[in-house]
Formats: C-alpha cells, sequence, structure tokens
C-alpha cells in the first residue's frame, strides 16, 4: 500500500511581499503585485508592466559572498527553502539525509545571465565570460544549491515544462515519497525573467498584456476585457512528508497531498486544443490518482492566466470534468494578483491551495468587472470567501501542451 504525504512546511517569495503571513494576508486582501517594470527600460516595449519581487535581500538567507554569485532564481528558491524548513521544523542530519530530497520546477533559468554574458562575448570576447556562467544559468541549480545549502542528499531533479513546471515537481516529489524513494522532499517552485527577451518575445507572440497605463488592473482572468498575461516571479517551497515520518516528529500539517495528474495536448505549440481535451484527461488522471469523485471537490484554483483561449478553454475543461456541478464549485484565478510566474507559478499556487484548507479562505480573482461570455463559473471575484474547504484542486497548464493537476484535501487522521 502506498504511504500517505502531507505538507508540513510553506515557504513564499512572491510579487506581494516577502514571506508567507505578507503574500498571504495580501492574496486574501484582493492586492495587486503588479507594478511598472524596474529591472529594464521598458519604454520601447508595447508591455511595460509585471510582477516584481520587491524588497528581496539574498544576503538575509545566504552568506554575502555567496549571495553575489547567486542569480535571483537561484537565490528565490533557497530563500523560500528555508522559510519552509524553519516553518516544518524539519532537521536533516547524517542519519536521514539520504532520505530528503530536493525537486524544483523551473522553466528558463537564469535567463538575464544568458543575455549578460552573450553582450559579454560579442563586445569583449570570450575571455571576459564568467567562470560562474553556466552554473548561474541552468535551471537545476536550484534544487541543487538548496541541496546543498540543507545537505538533502536523497532525490534531487529539476523539471522544466514550462508553466507546469511547479505543480508537476510537487507531483513527481510526492510520487517518490509515495512509493518509498523518500520520507521527506522539499519541492515546489522557482522562476525570474523578467528581461528583455522574455518580455520581447512574449510580446512578439501578443501574449502579455499591454494594459500599461493601469497595472494593478491588468491581470484579469475570465472578463471580457483581458488581453494577455502579466510576468511574475517569485518561489512557492513546499515541505512534503510521509504521513507517518510527520507524525513520528510531532509535525503540524496544512494539509494532506491526495492525487496528482498529468497530461500532454499533442496539438499546438501555443495554443490549448479546443474545449481543453487535454486539461480534462489530466484533471481527471488527478481525480483517479486520489480515488476522489469530482462531486468531493469544493474549490479549484484555476490556471487562470488571463489569456483569451487559456481561460476560455480551461473553464469548458472544468464543466467537462464537473458536469452539473462545476457552477457551484469556487474557481479562483490568484495569478489576477501576483501574475503569471511561469514555471513557478504552481509552486506559489500549491502553496495557495494548501493555505484556503487549512485557513478556510479562498482568495478571490481581482479585476473580474465582466465576466466574458462562456466563462460563467462562480469564479469569486473581487472579495475573498470564507468557506470550509475539505477537498481542492490546483491546475498548471503549459507550453507544448503539457499539463499537471494537484489534489489537495484536508488531513484527517
Amino acid at each position: 500500500m502506498s504511504r500517505r504525504v502531507v505538507i508540513t512546511g510553506i515557504g513564499l517569495i512572491t510579487p506581494l511581499g516577502i514571506g508567507v503571513e505578507e503574500t498571504w494576508s495580501g492574496l486574501c486582501a484582493g492586492r495587486s503585485g503588479i507594478g511598472e517594470i524596474t529591472r529594464f527600460d521598458a519604454s520601447a516595449y508595447a508591455t511595460k508592466i509585471a510582477g516584481e519581487v520587491k524588497g528581496f535581500n539574498a544576503e538575509d538567507f545566504v552568506p554575502k559572498k555567496e549571495a553575489k554569485r547567486l542569480q535571483p532564481f537561484i537565490a528565490y528558491a533557497i530563500a523560500a527553502a528555508r522559510m519552509a524548513m524553519e516553518d516544518s521544523g524539519l532537521k536533516i542530519d547524517a542519519a536521514n539525509e539520504a532520505r530528503v530530497g530536493v525537486v524544483t520546477g523551473c522553466g528558463l533559468g537564469g535567463l538575464n545571465t544568458l543575455e549578460e554574458h552573450t553582450l559579454v562575448i560579442y563586445n569583449k570576447g570570450p575571455k571576459r565570460v564568467s567562470p560562474f556562467f553556466i552554473p548561474m544559468m541552468i535551471g537545476n541549480m536550484a534544487p541543487g544549491m538548496i541541496s546543498i545549502q540543507f545537505g538533502a542528499k536523497g532525490p534531487n531533479s529539476s523539471v522544466a515544462t514550462a508553466c507546469a513546471a511547479g505543480t508537476h515537481a510537487v507531483g513527481d516529489a510526492f510520487k517518490i515519497i509515495q512509493r518509498g524513494g523518500a520520507d521527506a522532499m522539499i519541492t515546489g517552485g522557482v522562476e525570474s525573467v523578467i528581461t528583455p527577451t522574455c518580455v520581447a518575445g512574449f510580446g512578439a507572440m501578443k501574449a502579455l498584456s499591454t494594459r500599461n497605463d493601469e497595472p494593478r488592473k491588468a491581470s484579469r482572468p475570465f472578463d471580457r476585457d483581458r488581453d494577455g498575461f502579466v510576468v511574475g516571479e517569485g518561489s512557492g517551497i513546499l515541505i512534503i512528508e510521509a504521513l507517518d515520518h510527520a507524525l513520528e516528529r510531532g509535525a503540524k500539517i496544512y494539509a494532506e497531498v491526495a492525487g496528482y495528474g498529468m497530461s500532454g495536448d499533442g496539438y499546438h505549440m501555443t495554443s490549448p486544443p479546443p474545449g481543453g481535451e487535454g486539461a480534462v484527461r489530466c484533471m481527471e488522471a488527478a481525480l483517479k490518482d486520489a480515488g476522489i469523485s469530482y462531486e468531493a471537490v469544493n474549490y479549484i484554483n484555476a490556471h487562470g492566466t488571463s489569456t483569451p483561449l487559456n481561460d476560455q478553454y480551461e473553464t469548458q475543461a472544468l464543466k467537462t470534468v464537473f458536469k452539473d456541478k462545476a457552477a457551484s464549485i469556487p474557481v479562483s484565478s490568484t495569478k489576477s494578483m501576483t501574475g503569471h510566474l511561469l514555471g513557478g507559478a504552481g509552486g506559489i499556487e500549491s502553496v495557495f491551495t494548501a493555505l484556503t484548507i487549512q485557513d478556510g479562505i479562498i482568495p478571490p480573482t481581482i479585476n473580474l468587472d465582466n465576466p466574458d461570455e462562456g466563462c460563467d463559473l462562480d469564479y469569486v471575484p473581487h472579495v475573498a470567501r470564507k468557506a470550509d474547504v475539505e477537498i481542492a484542486m490546483t491546475n498548471s497548464f503549459g507550453f507544448g501542451g503539457t499539463n499537471a493537476t494537484l489534489i489537495l484535501k484536508k488531513y484527517r487522521p
């Protein structure tokens, strides 16, 4: 029989704040973390807004000398992991180091480092490239550096499935524990690519919002006037453990990880298939894995990107999966406040879903002023809602047609 797995620690670095309390309180208050881009001069870009992390100092989490060598995405991951480890009370030592692993998701890694060193090569020549260039750029340095920081020597990997990466990472870590490959895992997602090439690239695809005059109203999932997503950055990390391991050390439990589903669209590089057929199979796989009927789910943290096709097809997919109950299930897109963290989205949204279950508060979908035709579910508009959430679902869908769904539920002995 497979082992039960629970969440015992959480950490957040987001556009809404540094730490769980600041982020979660801002989310429940319906506050937006979107503003003008300050990382580079965006005056020539069609999109001039993003969800930047504000007030972050890497030296608060790692030694000063080491902090200088860390790219933002690595520093965010370490910081969120440190918060989660402290929150969980999990101690790693020689007796258990091989039984604690790390799996994180990241879509693009150190893109800013790639940009900077490309210019160095062309302007100053290859001899001026830093020996830290490759280690600072590759996505798997996030779980690698977390492992080094905390001495976690169990399973270690990095997931690079675009916007589904964080959710895939948590699901993969869940399965590692469930099958006995580890007793505890540090897992989640991270991203920091508010850079010229990222904004230009997504802009060329017409994927980004250009509501530059109203940054806080730019991310508006399911709204008739949505015009694209807003790039965000940050990290969400969870400590998940085998239930017996958590109980043995007297850990507090936020929620239980109950099911994981994944699927491929096999349809298009960037567009979801009509009706969200791939998302349907993914959600159904997660429900089957959890052994739960669709009728038991009472909250959904949607992918909800604020793009025309995603919001339409995700809504259709939810109607297909949840049938006559779809209209009565609260659904919210927290991307309306954080922006879209790409590979990091599933990390923070897994934390949000766990907090929804623990605190009995469903965060809202802000900026939903005029629901689009066909987007007619209960998206918890504008204001958070108190509710007893027993079982929740969180969705992430990525370019290439890669889909991930997690089922979390209230822990019951």
